[in-house]
């Protein structure tokens, strides 16, 4: 089991693109182990919040801890997978061991094993940019499971994909979150988050609106702007 970084607490996180603040004032702490849902419409803050908790992006006021972590200290306990992966020009099972040189070394078989756990053993000598959307997306999620990471971040993970990737790439995360790993995602798809998570955190105008249980919010949602975004009034 990976050590935790929780909890995570976010405070007062402000970002500013031209004139604009993007992010606005983010209060947020998340305690629990299992899967966090980020939603909320386009413009909402969303990537930009998990780029920020990832180090990616550096606010321009504010406060980030994991645990007893600073962002910068916990990257390496950390992995994120993107809407777009981004793969290496070498084949499928280079771009593991170019992630996890310690364990290609020590153990060669794990990266085979991860690539079967995602379908992927038989491509292993190919080259992982001519994989489909759906395969390099589950080469990056195996890539990212490697690190055994205990906080796990994805943004818009399974968009475009076909519905048995989709599958496939939910029930690898809900496996790993039963493993130890706090799971953090961006989704607009509903269903999606019905399935997988235990609560949703709701953005809207580049602020937290809504963090509740997961039956809670798609059941009772606490603020308008969340039961419009459900009733599917307010465009994505």
């Amino acid at each position: 089991m990976p050590d935790s970084l929780l909890p995570i607490r976010i405070r007062n996180l402000r970002l500013i693109k031209g004139d604009r603040a993007v992010l606005d004032g983010v209060n947020l702490t998340i305690e629990e182990l299992g899967i966090t849902v980020i939603m909320g419409s386009n413009g909402a803050g969303k990537t930009l919040l998990l780029r920020c908790l990832h180090g990616l992006i550096e606010p321009d006021q504010g406060q980030i801890t994991l645990g007893n972590l600073t962002v910068a200290d916990s990257r390496d306990q950390q992995a994120m997978v993107f809407q777009h992966p981004v793969l290496l020009r070498r084949t499928v099972l280079q771009n593991l061991a170019f992630a996890v040189p310690d364990i290609a070394k020590a153990d060669p078989q794990q990266l085979l094993a991860a690539l079967d756990s995602v379908h992927l053993a038989d491509r292993a000598n190919q080259p992982a940019r001519m994989l489909s959307g759906g395969e390099q997306q589950r080469l990056a999620l195996a890539r990212a499971l490697l690190s055994k990471p205990a906080l796990l971040l994805l943004d818009e993970a399974t968009a475009s994909l076909d519905p048995a990737s989709v599958l496939l790439i939910e029930s690898l995360v809900k496996a790993q979150s039963k493993r130890g790993t706090k799971v953090i995602l961006i989704s607009h798809d509903q269903g999606q988050g019905r399935r997988l998570a235990d609560e949703v955190v709701f953005m809207s105008g580049g602020q937290v609106a809504e963090q509740s249980p997961a039956d809670q919010f798609f059941t009772e949602p606490r603020t308008p702007v969340a039961e419009a975004y459900l009733a599917g009034k307010i465009l994505f």
